[in-house]
């Protein structure tokens, strides 16, 4: 599923239009700056919990020693922080059915 699919599957849920169903989707999950409210508050470092669905939350990954596959030689990797999902139990139990 899309993202175009998702604001008509919201709309047609809801009875909301598309327009306002698009505002919707755009508000949670947009990676503009100060748009998403998920993405805002995961790049601050909060976690974003919803309940029986699942976990937002950026994580740190340390700096580390990797090879080249290409000529073998050693570099080295930065520091990084990635986002991460966790999917919740009753997610989990779904997907299992």
């Amino acid at each position: 599923m899309n993202k175009t699919e998702l604001t008509e599957k919201l709309a047609a849920k809801t009875g909301m239009s598309k327009a306002a169903a698009k505002r919707a989707v755009d508000a949670l999950f947009s990676t503009a700056p100060r748009e998403g409210i998920i993405a805002s508050a995961v790049s601050k470092g909060d976690r974003v919990q919803i309940t029986g669905f699942g976990t937002f939350e950026r994580r740190n990954r340390k700096k580390r020693t990797g090879r080249n596959p290409q000529t073998g030689a050693a570099i080295d990797i930065p520091a990084a922080k990635y986002p991460a999902f966790m999917a919740g139990k009753s997610l989990k139990d779904r997907i299992q059915k």
